[in-house]
């Protein structure tokens, strides 16, 4: 006579990753607001204090555009706002967010594809400001600029946390360990015709500390490992929980670069 087969029982550990893939991978990842890592990951921030560095150009400027906004959520803290001020975002919960949060304090948000060209006038803007753009249009950013204005942001710069990518996709290209580059965004802004006034580059720790903190990252940054979802990546997710229970946090290190660039008053001819 043949018994039958009983389930094998979860492991505390196999209950565990159910328990932390499930809530990371229900949770809303609208806006640009990592409030929901606190006590999961950390990272270190750049010296630099963008958010408090634009904030104060912010206040000495008369019309301001913000490229690629996300929610709303950097533009609308700071203190206070041009008496002109616009917001670009293409992701449609983000708009929303974004209106949500900006309408309020008197700004405009705009639905943008976040491709060229910009839906502004030439010359309308005195201040451009972009925390993180995916793609910086140099040449757009040029024509909106009044001469004498300035383009200031932070942006992720190379091989940001490739330890995680290639954890999941293997080694990167060097053509993708070179995309980037603040150099290469220096010469592009020369090329567009703005002078670049500042450029630092800092690499910075970041911790996951469990392993819901690695799927919320990677369903929020969606360009780390595009196509990302845990079906598609569940034994590489079971292999790195049990590698966190076993050593601690998965250590990884972000790139971030600031750049400020400024449109020149006089053009080559010498004439305003």
């Amino acid at each position: 006579m043949t018994g039958s087969s009983t389930p094998p029982v979860p492991s505390a550990s196999d209950a565990r990753f159910d328990a932390l893939v499930a809530e990371a991978d229900a949770a809303s990842v609208d806006g640009w607001d990592f409030s929901w890592f606190d006590g999961r990951a950390t990272e270190q921030r750049p010296s630099w204090g963008y958010a408090r560095a634009m904030a104060a150009r912010l206040a000495r400027a008369s019309a301001a555009l913000d490229i690629q906004t996300g929610g709303g959520e950097v533009l609308a803290s700071a203190p206070v706002l041009p008496p002109l001020t616009v917001a670009t975002e293409s992701w449609p919960p983000n708009v929303a967010r974004a209106a949500a949060l900006l309408h309020p304090r008197g700004a405009v948000v705009v639905a943008d594809s976040d491709e060229p060209p910009l839906p502004f006038a030439d010359g309308a803007f005195d201040l451009v400001v972009s925390r993180h753009p995916v793609t910086t249009w140099w040449d757009e950013i040029a024509r909106v600029l009044a001469p004498g204005g300035t383009y200031f942001s932070q942006q992720v710069g190379r091989e940001s946390v490739f330890e995680l990518v290639e954890y999941f996709l293997g080694p990167r290209s060097p053509e993708e360990r070179g995309a980037r580059d603040p150099r290469r965004a220096r010469d592009d802004a020369e090329a567009a015709g703005l002078e670049v006034t500042d450029l630092r580059a800092e690499r910075l720790r970041i911790e996951f500390l469990d392993i819901g903190a690695v799927v919320h990252f990677l369903r929020k940054v969606i360009w780390m490992v595009p196509g990302f979802t845990v079906g598609a990546y569940l034994p590489q997710l079971r292999s790195l929980h049990r590698q966190i229970e076993r050593e601690g946090p998965f250590v990884a290190h972000s790139a971030r670069f600031l750049i400020e660039a400024r449109k020149p008053v006089f053009s080559s001819t010498g004439l305003r």
